[in-house]
C-alpha cells in the first residue's frame, strides 16, 4: 500500500486515489461520449461488463470524493446502471460485510 510502502497520509493516498482516476476516466469519458455505440449503457442500451467494472469503480471513487461532474457521460450511465435493482443489491453498501 501506499502508506506502507512510501509513508504516504491520507491526504496523499486521496490526492494520488484522484489523480490516477482521472488519468483514465478523461479519455473515457471523451469514448464515451463520442461513440455512436454508447446508448443507455457503455455499449448500447442494455448493461454489459463494460458498465459492471464501470459502476465498480464509481462505488470505490466515492470513498475517495471523486468529483463525477467533468464526466457528464460517465454520470449519466452510473445512474441508468443504478437504477436497476441488480446494481443496487450489488452495491459495496448493500453487502453483508459492510461497515
Amino acid at each position: 500500500s501506499l502508506r506502507t510502502l512510501f509513508g504516504a497520509g491520507d491526504e496523499d493516498i486521496t490526492n494520488w486515489f484522484r489523480h490516477w482516476v482521472n488519468e483514465g476516466f478523461q479519455p473515457l469519458e471523451k469514448i464515451l461520449a463520442s461513440s455512436a455505440e454508447t446508448g443507455t449503457f457503455c455499449h448500447g442500451d442494455a448493461p454489459s461488463l463494460a458498465d459492471i467494472c464501470l459502476a465498480a469503480q464509481i462505488a470505490s471513487n466515492a470513498r475517495f470524493g471523486v468529483d463525477l461532474t467533468p464526466y457528464p457521460t460517465i454520470a449519466r450511465i452510473n445512474a441508468a446502471c443504478m437504477a436497476l435493482p441488480a446494481f443496487q443489491k450489488a452495491a459495496p453498501q448493500n453487502q453483508l460485510d459492510a461497515e
